[in-house]
């Protein structure tokens, strides 16, 4: 992985002695638990996924989103809610990534609520698949304080970009993706640091070098590439990529695939960061995409009450034994991630 320094310092301008404090307790207790291999949770999550809506304009094959196959209810976070949930975390919290699933550009307030965390002086980055970054949005998005846009780009022409972006427009992709970063020069903002998210599928992977190219005429920030998580592996599916490093599965001696990553028995992400669906249920990661997993309801109890509850410290306990029995965790792409620029 790549750092931009100018997006790390800013990260780093969000600590505060009481985050520092936090952070420092959520690590320890991490490396106690492996230590002791009993879990030890002290401390607040650093980071929080929030859910701006289950909604969203695309059918991509391997989102449940965009398959529309969600057994919990499709809405809208609410304002009012999100306030509230974020004044009691905001003294701990550092970074604050509004997705889940859904696209998040479809909740009118969305930008609202960006403005409201970065007052926080929360990190804030949201992903998008750019098809609502218009004019003014684009020059809102500038204003909201938004330190991280990241803005999914799966192909750099219409045949190859709607293999997987189904419904999808590549020219609105690439018309929102110019919007932001004209008004990001017109407005003098340093922020946010723009960049191209390419996850890479079998139909795509021959154009690794030409989104590079892309970005740069653009003037985004950075590319990135993603492995792509797919559900039905086993036996092969036309999504894998043929290159290696770019794929979460590798192919065996009787033709099936299996996950590379071996799924050691603990997760950093279990200790210092969780999801808040829209309608305030706290899931463990956001492998738990239908939220199967709800660990506790911020409609009748307090985030701290839920971080330290029975549910939680019980499913931290099953990491611990055995992780590869919990079923959100065996298409974890932790160890097999590939950040490059």
């Amino acid at each position: 992985m790549n750092f931009n320094w100018p997006d790390t310092l800013n990260l780093f301008a969000k600590l505060t002695p009481r985050r520092v404090w936090n952070g420092t307790k959520v690590l320890s207790s991490f490396y106690l638990t492996r230590l002791f291999n009993k879990p030890i949770q002290w401390g607040l999550p650093l980071s929080i996924s929030f859910e701006p809506t289950t909604s969203c304009n695309l059918r991509c094959p391997e989102c449940p989103s965009g398959l529309r196959a969600f057994t919990r209810p499709t809405g809208m976070l609410q304002n009012n809610f999100f306030k509230q949930t974020i004044d009691e975390l905001a003294p701990d919290l550092l970074y604050l990534i509004f997705y889940f699933q859904g696209e998040p550009y479809l909740n009118p307030d969305f930008l609202e609520m960006v403005k409201y965390a970065a007052s926080k002086k929360i990190y804030t980055a949201t992903s998008t698949n750019a098809h609502y970054l218009n004019d003014e949005n684009a020059k809102r998005t500038i204003e909201s304080g938004l330190d991280r846009l990241i803005i999914s780009i799966d192909g750099t022409t219409q045949d190859v970009y709607e293999q997987y972006r189904i419904g999808g427009k590549l020219e609105k992709v690439l018309e929102g993706a110019r919007n932001v970063v004209k008004w990001k020069k017109e407005l003098k903002s340093q922020t946010p640091f723009i960049f191209f998210q390419f996850l890479v599928v079998k139909p795509n992977e021959h154009q690794i070098e030409d989104v590079k190219r892309l970005a740069k005429e653009i003037g985004v920030d950075e590319v990135r590439f993603k492995t792509a998580q797919i559900y039905d592996y086993e036996n092969g599916n036309p999504l894998i990529p043929t290159i290696d490093k770019y794929s979460r599965y590798t192919p065996q001696a009787d033709g099936t695939y299996t996950i590379k990553n071996k799924l050691a028995n603990h997760c950093w992400k279990l200790w210092h960061a969780c999801v808040i669906t829209w309608d305030g249920l706290v899931v463990p990661c956001c492998f738990d995409k239908d939220a199967t997993h709800r660990l506790g309801d911020l409609k009748g109890q307090s985030f701290k009450t839920i971080w330290n509850s029975e549910a939680y410290v019980e499913f931290r306990k099953a990491i611990t034994r055995s992780r590869k029995e919990i079923d959100i965790c065996a298409n974890c792409s932790e160890g097999t991630k590939v950040w490059e620029e």
